[in-house]
């Protein structure tokens, strides 16, 4: 039974790969497979911005004005005492 494959097209991809294949003494697939391991993993944790803004909205019936909030509690910056 013949492996699966992953088709890439991208050359840089494809050097880069290699690359570190040959640099590590891995093959492309072992490479390939940490390398997306280790995406997932760091992604993994991320919260989308349209998540983070339903969340943030959440449980109000208005909306909110950022700009106008941040306005509100933005205090300037006084210079530095010489």
């Amino acid at each position: 039974m013949a492996e699966p494959q992953l088709s890439v097209r991208s050359a840089r991809a494809r050097d880069l790969a290699h690359e570190l294949a040959r640099r590590e003494g891995r093959t492309v697939a072992e490479v390939v497979e940490r390398a997306l391991e280790a995406y997932r993993l760091r992604e993994a944790h991320r919260e989308s911005a349209e998540d983070f803004y339903r969340r943030l909205t959440s449980g109000r019936e208005e909306d909110i004005d950022l700009d106008a909030l941040l306005a509100e509690h933005r205090k300037p910056h006084l210079g530095v005492d010489l």
